[in-house]
């Protein structure tokens, strides 16, 4: 019996899907089927019930998988207890981040990173929110990256930072000489907007209609530097986290204003796959995420950290 059949199994009751199981194992639906016939044939129980609507676990079936996990834990740890008792941290790391964060965020504790540790390749793929949960989930990257982080099932996903929501608008605007604003104050702007499937999006729409603002949407975009150049050239004014504005704000290019609320905090979170070894790099980068700090821009400073 090999070590990936025990893979299969936990991905199969994981996704409760063979053609899930099959994609995340690189292998054909019948071949999960054939190796979970194996597992039943071996240890003379039925593991799965096979209805024809509904996928469920027997009860040998819960203490299999459970027994699994264990097993693939230990032999997929082998590797990082060798490391970590050489303290070697090698190898590489492959980070799926949304723009925001990989572009503003990102870049200084990627260079601390790479100072600290040489020895890993750290690879970075921007991806929009969604995409970034399904890259961790199949594998294809160790750690993403993601605002206003959701609870995925196969995925550990932890806080690591706060950032602010700003508004932004150009020097000429109307707003642009005030210190603070309320989100009432939006009221009938030509509003610069993110697409309407992405998190912060949705967040700023709830806000907008729990305070009853109406704004007029005169434009969307699915990234945070297309929507700063849109307000740049004067078509209107967008909500924004304070991290992506600094370098606007310090030529001038933009005004970043305060938003008198209590809810305009926008949370980040890094996720990686449940169940699944966690490597020396992996680790390392987590903890230098987590780490107390300041993060400040002109005029502008996240006094929040949590």
């Amino acid at each position: 019996m090999q070590i990936e059949t025990f893979r299969v199994f936990c991905d199969l009751v994981e996704t409760a899907s063979f053609s899930r199981a099959a994609s995340l194992n690189s292998i054909t639906q019948s071949a999960v089927s054939q190796q979970i016939r194996a597992l039943e044939r071996h240890f003379h129980v039925s593991l799965i019930e096979r209805g024809k609507k509904n996928f469920s676990v027997t009860q040998e079936g819960r203490a299999f998988l459970q027994a699994s996990k264990e097993i693939l834990h230990t032999f997929e740890n082998l590797g990082n207890r060798i490391r970590e008792l050489q303290n070697v941290v090698a190898g590489e790391l492959r980070i799926a981040t949304i723009y925001s964060i990989g572009l503003h965020e990102l870049p200084p504790f990627l260079k601390k990173f790479r100072m600290l540790y040489p020895d890993v390749d750290v690879k970075v793929d921007y991806r929009r929110s969604a995409q970034v949960y399904t890259e961790v989930l199949e594998g294809h990257a160790d750690l993403g990256l993601v605002a206003f982080p959701a609870k995925r099932t196969g995925l550990v996903i932890e806080d690591f930072w706060r950032d602010k929501l700003v508004l932004i608008c150009h020097p000429d605007h109307p707003l642009a000489e005030r210190k603070r604003v309320r989100l009432r104050d939006l009221e009938g702007e030509k509003f610069i907007s993110f697409e309407p499937d992405l998190p912060t999006r949705k967040v700023i729409d709830r806000l907008l209609r729990e305070q009853g603002v109406k704004i007029e949407h005169a434009m969307e975009f699915d990234n945070i530097e297309t929507v700063k150049r849109a307000v740049e050239i004067e078509n209107g004014i967008s909500l924004v986290p304070q991290t992506s504005v600094a370098d606007e704000s310090r030529t001038g290019s933009l005004v970043a204003i305060e938003v008198e609320s209590f809810d305009m905090w926008r949370p980040l979170g890094v996720m990686f796959r449940r169940h699944r070894a966690i490597s020396p790099a992996q680790q390392q980068f987590v903890a230098l995420l987590k780490e107390p700090r300041w993060l400040a821009t002109d005029g502008l400073k996240n006094d929040d950290p949590a």
